[in-house]
């Protein structure tokens, strides 16, 4: 059974950092393609980042781009999204998933196009 449970969201100020982590099982982590998403009150769910592991190739949404990094521990079989000099608008629930870059990057991500889901974890940005 895969399985993705996501940490390290909070409450942080204007110009603060956060580490999420993204902790799966049930399928080769070595030589998944995994990403970040997330959704704001109010707004669709916004792709942020793919990383394809075997390749450690990684992509970023132009919103985050210089500001986060994704990376991953093959021994732990977690997935990081390291978050800094955030933003207001950066709060949102984050989810990670398991699957490479969307078809458009542009457009809003739809449960349906990734197979797998963590539960999610609520970063909030106060200014």
């Amino acid at each position: 059974e895969v399985q993705l449970v996501e940490s390290g969201g909070g409450l942080v100020q204007t110009g603060g950092s956060l580490n999420l982590s993204c902790v799966t099982s049930g399928f080769t982590f070595s030589t998944s393609a995994l990403s970040w998403v997330r959704q704001a009150p109010g707004k669709d769910m916004q792709w942020l980042s793919t990383i394809y592991n075997f390749q450690a190739s990684s992509y970023y949404a132009d919103s985050i781009k210089g500001r986060f990094t994704i990376s991953t521990d093959n021994a732990k079989n977690t997935l990081y999204l390291q978050m800094n000099n955030l933003e207001a608008e950066d709060t949102a629930v984050y989810y990670c998933v398991n699957g490479g870059l969307p078809y458009d990057r542009s457009r809003a991500v739809k449960r349906a196009d990734y197979d797998y889901w963590g539960q999610g974890t609520q970063v909030t940005v106060s200014s």
